[in-house]
């Protein structure tokens, strides 16, 4: 038998140096016991925290009972509770859910289900978009062409339409916002006809595209037209939901009602969990035998999301993901009018992005690139975005405090001095 070692796939690229040996609130630790700064969270994923006390024991206790029930084999109550628990904070109405494991799976699931539902075949979806890696949901995004690139044909049936990217547009709000409902008129109008269209698939905030939040009037413009067309308005808060906005969804920001919400990332606190959630009406038209899989709502999965969901009510972090969020907007803006360097600083809560540009407006990449290794290099860990990866996003966990908040910042001044000096 010859002996070999195995290692991890070339592709996959660490975005900070870290090796993580632990986590505790919105700090990771290295080998070394270097303590940084976590201002990903995992890609927005440990809402509560690192290895918050409640989270931890709510799912110890769950492995020492039962680790796995496969949902459609058994039921079990932390499944059922947790089913119950969601209804007092999904959007009215939306009162079925279906259970898998990540943004993808739902992404597909939703999909699947707005074209039973409707017996239509075309979905919408919006320049900037991520809704994750699967054939189907690849299909549905353009935050980059890494995710879509050398896999063709993709899934057909998806139009595209423009975002009221403001910045990037060289627009008002209000002006970005008239402009990308008079182009998704007239892609109804020469692309996708409204009869031929199933679902409008919307983010509530460009994660992957850049971090831009989508203008309520975006928002009620979209729901406005589907009611209109008898068309599905799919919100994918994977990223967004769970408090993470400053409200507790991040359509909740426009007063509008989805017909799908797309949940995952911090729903569990780090543990693999994932759901779309529908009216009742809508679910019973999915066709048979059409949900299903292994892993989804996983018992320890599911405990963890209930201690989740304890938390966010118990420490009140809706609220301080709002407080956080502006604060920490607030100073980052006062970086970028030190730098100019940073075109412009945007976000909802405590999602933030920091767009690098050169003086003409061009995507400066070199630049964020820089500023997001020494970030790391002085203890605080960041992500970027954007097509271009010219933005610099923040995502600290929900429990962040307002020191922390100030300690991130100054760090991140002292990043962006380095990288334009």
């Amino acid at each position: 038998m010859v002996e070999q070692s195995a290692r991890l796939s070339p592709i996959l690229k660490q975005a900070t140096p870290v090796l993580a040996t632990r986590g505790e609130g919105a700090y990771i630790f290295d080998e070394d016991e270097r303590r940084y700064l976590d201002f990903t969270a995992g890609i927005g994923v440990t809402s509560t925290g690192h290895c918050h006390p409640k989270v931890v024991a709510a799912a110890q206790q769950q492995v020492a009972t039962l680790i796995h029930g496969q949902y459609t084999t058994v039921m079990h109550r932390p499944l059922l509770r947790l089913t119950e628990r969601l209804g007092s904070v999904l959007p009215p109405g939306l009162d079925r859910l279906f259970y898998v494991n990540s943004g993808s799976e739902a992404v597909e699931a939703a999909l699947r289900l707005a074209r039973h539902a409707t017996g239509r075949q075309n979905a919408i979806v919006f320049q900037g978009s991520f809704h994750g890696r699967t054939m189907g949901a690849a299909s549905l995004t353009t935050s980059g062409t890494k995710i879509r690139a050398g896999i063709g044909p993709l899934m057909p049936g998806v139009a595209i339409s423009a975002f009221p990217y403001a910045y990037r547009l060289g627009m008002s709000e209000e002006q970005a916002t008239d402009f990308a409902l008079r182009e998704l008129d007239y892609l109804l109008a020469t692309t996708s006809s409204p009869k031929d269209t199933a679902a409008i698939f919307i983010e509530p905030m460009l994660g992957e595209g850049g971090y831009v939040p989508a203008p309520p009037a975006f928002l009620e413009g979209l729901r406005e037209r589907a009611d209109r067309h008898g068309i599905l308005l799919v919100l994918d808060e994977v990223q967004t939901g769970f408090g993470r906005t400053g409200r507790f969804w991040g359509h909740d920001h426009a007063g509008i009602r989805p017909d799908v919400v797309i949940t995952a990332k911090g729903l569990a606190s780090g543990f693999p969990l994932s759901a779309i959630a529908a009216p009742s009406e809508l679910m019973e038209r999915a066709w048979p035998g059409s949900q299903g899989g292994t892993y989804g709502g996983n018992a320890v999965s599911c405990a963890a999301a209930l201690a989740t969901l304890d938390v966010i009510e118990e420490e009140g972090l809706v609220d301080n993901a709002a407080t956080m969020g502006a604060r920490l907007q607030k100073a980052l803006s006062q970086v970028a009018d030190e730098h100019p360097v940073i075109g412009d600083v945007r976000g909802m809560g405590l999602l933030v992005g920091n767009e690098f540009t050169t003086p003409d407006g061009a995507p400066d990449t070199a630049t964020a690139t820089r500023a997001h290794q020494a970030a790391a290099d002085r203890g605080l860990l960041l992500l970027t975005c954007g097509a271009y990866g010219n933005v610099v996003r923040m995502i600290p966990p929900l429990i962040v405090t307002g020191e922390q908040v100030d300690a991130a910042v100054e760090i991140w001044a002292e990043a962006v001095a380095a990288a334009t000096s």
